[in-house]
């Protein structure tokens, strides 16, 4: 199983978002066939709380110029790791030191990792 066209879509607009507020190590996995509940993670990384939270709140708002609106979301205001799920798309946007920490990347390196747009 693949993720769907939808799925790739909402994960290629929220990576131009993310890109827009400056960040880091951005990449989106595809994990549709390890999990039922979405077809894409999208990791990225913000060098401080204030940053975390700009992302996630752009990215919100560019999925929801799509219609896509967030299900669930945490951590948001602390800034952290926000976690966003638009159903298809679960977004986690986290700090550099929870990110090394937790390294989500290397939980999923099973999963296939989905194309991103080469101007990020």
């Amino acid at each position: 199983m693949t993720a769907t066209q939808r799925a790739i879509d909402l994960t290629q607009a929220a990576a131009l978002a993310a890109s827009d507020k400056k960040a880091e190590d951005i990449m989106a996995l595809d994990v549709s066939a390890q999990t039922p509940i979405a077809d894409v993670f999208l990791l990225a990384t913000g060098s401080n709380e204030r940053q975390v939270s700009a992302i996630a709140e752009a990215i919100e708002e560019a999925l929801l110029a799509t219609g896509a609106k967030a299900i669930r979301r945490e951590g948001v205001r602390e800034g952290r790791w926000a976690l966003m799920d638009f159903n298809d798309l679960i977004v986690h946007v986290m700090h550099q030191e929870d990110r090394a920490y937790y390294s989500l990347e290397r939980l999923w390196k099973d999963c296939p990792v989905v194309a991103l747009p080469a101007d990020l």
